[in-house]
């Protein structure tokens, strides 16, 4: 019989025992917002969830993943319409109170696993305040930052994981195919990049999607499958559950 990881399926007196043992909780943090004509606006709270959970299944040792937090910084997506976005406080609100109550439990080791490239830096942000505040181990990483290496082998067109792309339409033809419109598939392509030509990663300024790309999407969709998708989220719960395990992380 599996042993039961997802936080809201357990008992009070479940994930007390749960953080008695120093168990990993793991919170994946996602957004609701546009993904393209062809991809519902929950991609990154699925994708997230099932990062998170199939993450969690691998790691062995004692692990407890929570419910998503469904929204965050969205800003950039707005202008399509479809998207929900909070400012840094009340984001960075949601998360500590997260955290804070885990740590109340007994908790001592967590992570923010991240899946949406516009909390990318907000979540760093706070992982780092909260391990100081709370005198614990917070971790926080956007899951295709933290394994790229094994991403890139799958994809035809891309050389990573972007927005309503190969990559993210591949795994949700795996995991939600009712939430693919594969009849819009040939729209859905953009540039290769939400930079302007001449800005290089390490310069952050955030525009509008819409300025970049009128589909919505960065990347392109159209060589998506299914069996991408199964391998991708295969490849990058395995990787992920490989990095968590270190002890030298939470030393």
């Amino acid at each position: 019989m599996a042993i039961e990881i997802e936080w809201m399926r357990l008992t009070a007196e479940e994930l007390r025992a749960r953080a008695a043992e120093d168990a990993l909780v793991i919170i994946p943090v996602a957004s609701l917002e546009q993904h393209g004509p062809h991809l519902a606006t929950g991609v990154d709270i699925i994708l997230g969830t099932n990062v998170a959970e199939e993450t969690a299944r691998r790691l062995g040792g004692p692990v407890v993943v929570t419910p998503c937090v469904w929204t965050g910084l969205a800003e950039h997506h707005m202008e399509f319409g479809g998207t929900v976005t909070l400012d840094y406080a009340s984001f960075a609100g949601v998360l500590r109170g997260i955290v804070r109550s885990a740590a109340r439990h007994g908790f001592k080791r967590m992570m923010l696993l991240n899946g949406h490239g516009g909390n990318a830096e907000a979540v760093a942000v706070a992982a780092g305040e909260f391990s100081i505040e709370f005198g614990i181990r917070v971790a926080a990483a956007t899951y295709w930052h933290a394994v790229p290496e094994v991403i890139a082998p799958i994809l035809e067109r891309q050389t990573g994981l972007m927005h309503a792309c190969e990559a993210e339409t591949s795994l949700m033809m795996h995991l939600r195919p009712d939430s693919v419109r594969t009849e819009r598939l040939e729209e859905a392509h953009g540039p290769g990049s939400t930079r302007v030509e001449g800005q290089p990663p390490g310069l952050a300024l955030r525009r509008s999607f819409k300025a970049i790309s009128p589909s919505g999407v960065i990347g392109d969709a159209r060589v998506a499958t299914a069996e991408k998708g199964a391998r991708l989220l295969d490849a990058i719960a395995g990787r992920m559950a490989e990095l968590l395990r270190n002890p030298k992380l939470w030393a």
